[in-house]
């Protein structure tokens, strides 16, 4: 059984100068046009920071991303506009795609399917979704570049989504948040992107 953790809720143990450049990074965007990365969002499973090893035992980990549970097989979006600069499936994010918009890079990870190559490079394939994005591909805010799956190191359904300003991690919760205010000020606010109580 998982537990959810609301955006409120996420606290950071020694990660004060990350926290600093997550604020300082999500409050120089505006996020009104921002998409939320799930589809059929269930809750938060794990903030960014330290936490307990994911996978069993008493040692203690770095975590550099948000985890959002989802059913599997649910759809993500693509959070922001931009290019694809790498597909991988074969490291503790399993089955990847990492995204370039200007200063900013998300990653997806624990992604259904797998990396094909062709005679035109490397491509991210999930046949039963109907989805195929290649590196160097452009890909509009929103638009749906995998589903939620279990490949990698994870023990349960969800999306592992990182974010990088100016190639240095960020919270993603901090972003999230800002989206929400900026979305809710401007009444466009996607009901997956509330906080959960």
């Amino acid at each position: 059984m998982s537990s959810f953790i609301t955006l409120g809720e996420v606290r950071h143990e020694s990660v004060s100068a990350s926290e600093a450049k997550s604020v300082q990074a999500a409050n120089s965007n505006s996020w009104k046009g921002a998409s939320f990365p799930v589809e059929n969002f269930q809750g938060y499973t794990s903030g960014f920071g330290y936490r307990r090893s994911a996978t069993g035992g008493s040692g203690r980990e770095f975590h550099r991303g948000l985890d959002m549970a989802a059913p599997d097989g649910s759809y993500i979006r693509n959070w922001w506009t931009g290019q694809v600069v790498e597909v991988s499936d074969n490291t503790l994010c399993g089955t990847s795609i990492k995204i370039q918009s200007g200063e900013w890079t998300h990653i997806y990870c624990h992604m259904k399917g797998h990396v094909e190559g062709g005679s035109s490079g490397r491509y991210l394939i999930d046949r039963t979704a109907g989805i195929q994005i290649w590196e160097g591909q452009q890909i509009p805010v929103g638009a749906r570049i995998g589903r939620i799956g279990m490949t990698g190191r994870t023990t349960g359904p969800h999306l592992h989504w990182g974010l990088k300003y100016a190639d240095q991690y960020v919270d993603p919760a901090t972003v999230l948040r800002a989206m929400y205010s900026d979305q809710a000020s401007a009444g466009t606010v996607s009901s997956n992107l509330q906080q959960r109580d």
